[in-house]
């Protein structure tokens, strides 16, 4: 039986146009947002270029000025009032994840959630942005330190937490005094937009908020605009490390403040000593949140000999119990598809290289439809497998089988690293 998912939401929520300057901008073309699971539309995005990144930049830097001089109070209540907001609106927002990142609707309403609670925590700490009083070695003189905010910054941020990694980074922008121009990934625009209709609901005047959403194809320009342009003072960047550098390169000609959370290639170590229930729970929990697409989920899977065949047994016997595979809005599902078709092909991929390297699958190991891929389990794994050397962003768990000692364990997982 064909199941056939529909995205239903509230009309405010579900924008597709640009938001610049407290407006919805359209833009000379529109791009399609696919729903991962099924590989069919959602909707046409306005496709926005340099020209629109400009303008938002432009708007901001405006709005800057008047941001600024508001209180401290002032800040916190708008962004107190969007957190209720967001609250009020969790299910559909958690529904625009769903549909547009494959992520599975308990996940989705968790991540909103989250989302939220960055904006109640800086509402409350945007009252809390104290200065100093330093001693001076003169005694005529008295030094104060004043926290000022520092203008524009441009926001650019994944598709994995569509929602969480905007209010994140925007939550404590805002509390400070700075303006924003977000930059949503091209795979998940609809969550920046559903907050941005939400912003406007709340009172966050114009030009303080704008949302830039683009194509692949336009990305590198307008990404360009938004760490070049000298009214950005500061970017914030979530993503890739390879990306991040040449983020970091253009940030330079113009001395941005920049921070960066980029790729990762977390170890999971369990030693003989370990609780093997305990252990079991833990890497079912780190490996395949959102099929194991997210900065922090453990990449390289290190376990004593004398554990081992313990660990493996019961790992399985976990993933046998407690991962179903299928579309997001199914309650049912706890492992949905992966953002895309690039992203299925990087595991497969993966599993394929260490396969032929002498690795064992023990669960999984296929690739289904669309951007679907099983939850892998791989044993006999070797330092030498790509899965090892690259971030894998999927529902891949390799294990080393060591029987050296706890701190030749760490060791070799520093040189695999390297």
């Amino acid at each position: 039986v064909v199941q056939h998912y529909s995205l239903d939401v509230s009309a405010p929520l579900l924008r597709t146009q640009g938001y610049v300057d407290g407006r919805w901008v359209s833009a000379a073309s529109v791009f399609p947002v696919l729903d991962p699971a099924t590989g069919k539309e959602i909707t046409r995005v306005a496709d926005c270029g340099p020209a629109e990144a400009k303008q938002a930049v432009d708007a901001a830097y405006k709005a800057f000025h008047s941001w600024k001089q508001c209180t401290a109070k002032e800040r916190s209540i708008l962004l107190r009032k969007w957190f209720d907001l967001l609250t009020l609106h969790k299910e559909d927002l958690a529904k625009l994840i769903t549909f547009e990142s494959g992520k599975p609707l308990r996940e989705a309403v968790g991540e909103i959630t989250y989302a939220a609670s960055f904006l109640e925590w800086f509402s409350e700490e945007a009252r809390r942005v104290y200065g100093d009083i330093v001693p001076s070695p003169a005694k005529d003189r008295k030094i104060l330190l004043l926290k000022q905010p520092v203008g524009v910054a441009s926001i650019i941020t994944p598709w994995n937490f569509p929602s969480a990694m905007i209010t994140r980074k925007v939550g404590a922008a805002l509390a400070a005094g700075c303006t924003v121009v977000v930059k949503p990934a091209e795979d998940t625009p609809l969550s920046a937009l559903a907050l941005a209709e939400l912003a406007e609901q709340a009172g966050i005047p114009a030009g303080v908020f704008n949302v830039v959403p683009c194509s692949r194809e336009k990305t590198p320009s307008v990404g360009e605009v938004l760490c070049t342009d000298p009214l950005v003072a500061k970017i914030s960047f979530t993503g890739s490390t390879a990306t991040g550098k040449v983020l970091l390169k253009m940030a330079a000609d113009t001395v941005k403040k920049a921070s960066m959370e980029l790729g990762g290639h977390a170890p999971f170590i369990v030693f003989d000593s370990a609780d093997v229930d305990k252990a079991v729970a833990g890497a079912m929990g780190s490996k395949f949140r959102n099929s194991g697409q997210t900065c922090v989920c453990s990449n390289r899977f290190l376990v004593q000999s004398g554990i081992h065949d313990r660990f493996m047994e019961k790992l399985g016997q976990a993933m046998d119990a407690e991962l179903r595979v299928g579309h997001g809005s199914d309650p049912e599902t706890t492992q949905g598809p992966l953002i895309n078709a690039r992203a299925a092909e990087k595991v497969a991929h993966q599993v394929s290289d260490a396969v032929s390297r002498g690795a064992k699958v023990l669960k999984g190991g296929k690739r289904l439809d669309g951007s679907f891929m099983e939850p892998t389990l791989l044993a006999n794994v070797s330092t030498e497998m790509l899965c090892m050397k690259e971030e894998t962003f999927g529902p891949l768990l390799p294990v080393i089988r060591s029987v050296r000692s706890a701190v030749f364990m760490c060791f070799t997982l520093i040189q695999s690293a390297v």
